[in-house]
């Protein structure tokens, strides 16, 4: 009879097929070895803990008798002895003791970041040492001999002495005497690692370990000497000069074997959020210092100083900070992690590690000198203190040692011209160059750096446009690039170590919008960021490693939602695409322009007839015809709460919708009475903005929180009945799209796009996914959006106050022109409205006048036909429906005439049929 088997199911990793032996507690996927060496090296998951998989179950760990007595069971912990005990030990009796199970809890915790830096450091950096350890194997004897035949050139009188330093040196021998010493080091640590890992059953002997072996010494340098650099050897020189070449046949100090970071990191394509930290106890992030991978100290410009973890709870918080308008950089910490910082009394102080003893490392220097920023070298050990002049505007840097003695002070360079005016920033390189952010006028300044020696280098002043840069939080990263925050354009520029710029690093990122602060941590290679108006800071990865075995990512099907996409099964005729019939005039063609009265400025337009607008500037709304004449001044309705900016729409029915002095949302009848269409629910988001979509029927309204800590913004789509249908407020990583909403449209594929106050025009798609962010031309150039709009041809427009044009981008946010260009007759154009039955575009400028321009056309083609054609583009929302527009083509059609108005058709994929609007 044969005996019943078993089958067992064998848990297979998370990202291939082989057997699981791990599991990671921080994103919860099984692991393989082999994908568990790539989880630990890969600098976005260094710092997870990767446990066996036994852990997930908490079994029972084994039972071990004490020697002495058999019946006996260590099963609890002496602290005072440090040593694991049986229970009810009469020795140990007086003693502190623990369970043994909690004992070896918080013993596996000290030493997690051990296992830490030997699973992502030690065991990713070391072996690469091998590759030049292998390397001086093979050529390390042809070196020599090169090196000794050179050395013979120089004369037969130098022969014994070259004889006798090299006969006795075995180099060979050295180098695979190194080799047998880094494998038996990492064999230790390997071991040292599975020990940790396989505790989880042992506790009592893993105890016993730590008593008697303690925790491996984890060096930063393994002192392995460079044997092919022994000799430096000078040019030829005569026989008579014999006592001179001796003196310059040097033996020189061995160097250590290091490995550039440049063989082993690079950049990544682009900067991935990582984490978001809501910080509490402050108004705003002003700067960064990184102490630990998961703790970092922040402060705001209210001498507000705290250290927060990467759960954003307050670990310690600091009341005396110094604080000035620009000053910035005012706290570092040093190599062992004591906090240094400016205090109110000019002093620098610092924190001790344990955060209960402050002393003086520096007094306060003479009354005119005041420090602004300070950075602590981890290479020299030396402090860099940034320090201006009240009397005058010329400032200086001074490097302390660590006694407090002053050793340098960099003030001018090597023509006598004064490098700095302001320091508010100050860090340094890794080839030892000093970076300091300086300020030079108001909206202008520049990166100044001076190499180690304190010659001066170069000066950043932005991006080669020529747009020039206000210089905010810096630092430097692994790869000795440069990472500056601009306030002009709200971007994070990457430069080079000689001043050439790369790229912009971030632009106005989600959640933050504005950067002003910055810290880099060297141990995950992550980019701290921060603003001094939002109390969020968030992480960054940009720097991947390049010597790793981290599998590629397998290929995904991706299956879509079946309701997620159009799908028309019958044969259908569909509508001509607007491309086809439409075209753009180049240039724009002035129809007509004229002044309104009443009102200060045009901060809004909305079109109700090709000859009738509604205007509003801060307090006043009227609504005027294109003589200028007004025809409705309806009061008191708006107020400067809002500002005026985009706080009115016309819906389809010519009726008019505003933002009320209440922070309610009215509804203006044709017959000019009012009702109230939206109440203000929560009191604590006030509306800013509201389009009326003629494609949806449905009303956009943009809010601001009124929190000035909290700083954001939301947009709430509202049905006909004045219901909320929608919420677009983050984008897919859980950060917020909006800081204060100005103005807001509708495009004809269904995207939502927002003039934000913060250098971005932010367009998301119908259901409220992220889809892109214009911040000017170049990206990250810089913009101030004011109107915006959008045409036929689905182009985005929008009014740029600070290049006081009209830029014209694509529906997927390329920039296509400058629609219109500075001008004295339109001054600065601050609102756009856009008439679909004539395609003209209305746009009101600082000075209360409104300009009218023809900006598209029908194709040659068509001109002067008649008849029913599509002239709306063909597009497809994402959930629901298809639109389509027919529209009469009339010849010589004027601007004061109105053609019939537009039908718009839906086509619905939950049904067969087509809805006519």
């Amino acid at each position: 009879m044969e005996e019943p088997s078993i089958q067992y199911r064998v848990q297979k990793c998370s990202k291939c097929s082989e057997d699981c032996e791990n599991v990671c507690d921080s994103c919860q996927c099984d692991l393989c070895p082999h994908c568990k060496e790539n989880h630990v090296h890969d600098l976005k998951t260094m710092d997870h803990n990767v446990v066996i998989y036994q852990e997930k179950f908490n079994h029972n760990p084994e039972q071990v008798i004490y020697l002495s007595d058999p019946n006996s069971i260590l099963g609890m912990f002496c602290e005072t002895c440090d040593l694991p005990i049986c229970y009810n030990c009469p020795k140990h009796k007086q003693h502190r003791q623990l369970e043994v199970r909690t004992a070896y809890k918080r013993k596996r915790q000290q030493h997690r970041r051990t296992i830490i830096f030997i699973r992502s450091e030690a065991l990713f950096y070391r072996p690469a040492l091998l590759i030049g350890i292998k390397a001086d194997v093979q050529i390390c004897h042809e070196k020599i001999c090169n090196y000794q035949s050179q050395m013979l050139t120089i004369g037969n009188s130098l022969k014994d002495l070259i004889d006798n330093e090299l006969c006795f040196f075995d180099f060979k021998h050295r180098c695979m005497k190194q080799k047998r010493k880094i494998n038996k080091y990492l064999y230790n640590i390997q071991i040292y690692e599975h020990k940790y890992e396989q505790s989880a059953a042992k506790p009592v002997e893993f105890l016993l370990s730590t008593k008697t072996k303690g925790f491996p010494q984890i060096k930063d340098s393994l002192n392995l000497k460079h044997h092919t650099k022994l000799f430096l050897i000078s040019e030829t020189l005569d026989y008579d000069d014999f006592m001179e070449s001796l003196s310059k046949i040097q033996i020189t100090e061995k160097g250590q074997r290091r490995i550039e970071n440049e063989r082993l990191l690079k950049l990544m394509s682009t900067a991935e959020l990582h984490q978001s930290v809501k910080v509490t106890g402050i108004t705003g992030c002003r700067h960064i210092s990184c102490v630990t991978s998961d703790r970092v100290w922040v402060s705001d410009a209210e001498n507000n100083l705290v250290l927060i973890n990467t759960a954003g709870d307050i670990l310690h918080h600091v009341r005396d900070l110094y604080n000035d308008f620009f000053s910035g950089g005012l706290h570092t910490v040093n190599n062992d992690n004591e906090l240094i910082y400016i205090s109110m009394g000019y002093k620098i102080m610092k924190l001790s590690k344990d955060m209960k003893i402050t002393s003086t490392y520096l007094e306060a220097t003479d009354t005119p000198w005041i420090p602004q920023c300070v950075y602590w070298s981890r290479s020299t050990r030396d402090l860099l203190v940034g320090i201006w002049r009240m009397d005058s505007i010329p400032a200086k840097v001074t490097r302390y040692n660590q006694t407090g003695q002053l050793t340098e002070t960099l003030e001018q360079d090597n023509t006598g011209r004064e490098l700095y005016s302001y320091p508010g920033y100050i860090t340094e390189n890794i080839n030892g160059d000093v970076i300091v952010s300086d300020y030079k006028t108001l909206g202008l300044g520049s990166v100044v750096v001076t190499s180690r020696e304190g010659i001066y280098r170069f000066s950043y002043e932005g991006h080669p446009s020529g747009s020039g840069l206000m210089p905010w939080a810096i630092c430097a990263d692994a790869l000795s690039h440069i990472l500056v925050c601009d306030e002009n354009t709200h971007t994070v520029h990457l430069i080079d170590r000689d001043g050439r710029f790369l790229s912009y690093l971030l632009i106005r990122p989600q959640g933050v919008f504005t950067p002003r602060s910055l810290g880099y941590d060297v141990t995950t290679q992550r980019l701290w960021v921060g603003s001094d108006i939002r109390q969020r800071v968030c992480v960054y990865r940009y720097i991947t490693r390049k010597i790793t075995q981290i599998d590629q990512p397998k290929a995904e099907t991706n299956v879509m939602d079946p309701e997620s996409e159009i799908q028309i099964t019958e044969t259908e005729t569909l509508p001509v695409r607007n491309e086809c019939l439409l075209k753009i005039v180049s240039p724009p063609e002035l129809q007509q322009s004229f002044t309104v009265t009443g009102v200060n400025n045009c901060h809004q337009i909305s079109c109700v007839t090709p000859d009738r607008v509604w205007v509003s500037d801060e307090h006043n709304l009227i609504l005027a015809n294109t003589r200028g004449d007004i025809l409705q001044f309806p009061k008191d309705l708006i107020s400067g709460e809002h500002g005026g900016h985009g706080v009115h729409t016309v819906n389809s029915e010519s009726e008019l919708f505003l933002i009320a002095k209440d922070s309610t949302i009215k509804k203006l009848s044709l017959d000019y009475k009012t009702t109230t269409l939206i109440k203000r629910i929560d009191s604590n988001w006030s509306p800013k903005c509201l389009y009326w979509s003629q494609h949806t029927r449905e009303l956009l309204v943009g809010f601001y929180s009124i929190n000035p800590s909290i700083r954001t913004g939301k947009v709430t789509r509202f049905n006909q009945n004045g219901k909320p249908t929608k919420t677009i407020q983050y984008d897919n990583t859980g950060q917020e799209l909006y800081s204060n909403p100005k103005y807001i449209t509708g495009n004809n594929n269904g995207d939502v796009v927002v003039a934000d106050s913060y250098s971005a025009v932010v367009v998301t798609d119908y259901e409220g996914r992220y889809r892109f962010s214009y911040t000017g031309c170049p990206s990250g150039s810089g913009l101030q959006p004011w109107g915006v709009c959008t045409d036929a041809l689905s182009h985005i427009l929008v009014c740029d106050v600070k290049t006081h044009t009209v830029q014209m981008l694509d529906c997927n946010g390329q920039f296509l022109s400058h629609l219109l260009t500075k001008s004295k007759e339109i001054g600065i154009p601050h609102s756009l409205g856009y008439d679909i039955n004539t395609y003209c575009l209305w746009v009101g400028s600082s000075d209360k006048k409104v300009f009218v321009y023809k900006i598209i056309n029908l194709q040659n083609n068509l001109q002067g036909k008649s008849g029913l054609v599509a002239v709306s583009r063909t597009h497809e929302f994402k959930s629901s429906y298809s639109i389509y527009y027919t529209v009469p083509i009339k010849p010589n059609l004027k601007l004061e005439q109105t053609p019939t108005k537009p039908r718009v058709y839906f086509r619905s994929t939950l049904h067969s049929h087509w809805v006519y609007s």
